[in-house]
């Protein structure tokens, strides 16, 4: 009479997934891998500790997507700070302080902090 073995119970991580060894992944690969694709995550771990996650590649690339409107805003930010730093005005005030002596840009700062405490 054959013995039967119970399948070993697999352990639900916070990752909303299976937990499995990493020794377990290489010898049920097939297995596991057709989890993923029915869209299951699989934590791998080694000596109990998550180290890896196998994942569908569409949740991979929702994943690894950048932010459009982040970049958007930041594109925006950038583009709008560069324009102010575009003026005639802007451009002559730095014509003026690359040419200035280091007297000048010392009594400039003076100035400054003068009239910001005044």
């Amino acid at each position: 009479m054959a013995i039967k073995k119970k399948p070993a119970k697999q352990k639900v991580s916070v990752f909303g997934g299976s937990s499995i060894s990493a020794t377990k992944v290489k010898n049920e690969f097939g297995q596991i891998f057709e989890k993923v694709l029915r869209g299951e995550r699989v934590v791998i771990t080694r000596h109990s500790a998550p180290k890896a996650v196998f994942l569908s590649i569409e949740e991979f690339n929702a994943l690894s997507r950048p932010s459009v409107s982040k970049i958007d805003s930041l594109s925006a930010e950038f583009d709008s700070m560069l324009a102010r730093m575009q003026t005639e005005a802007a451009k002559k005030g730095m014509a003026v302080a690359f040419h200035a002596t280091s007297e000048e840009l010392g009594e400039a700062a003076l100035e400054a902090t003068q009239s910001k405490r005044g």
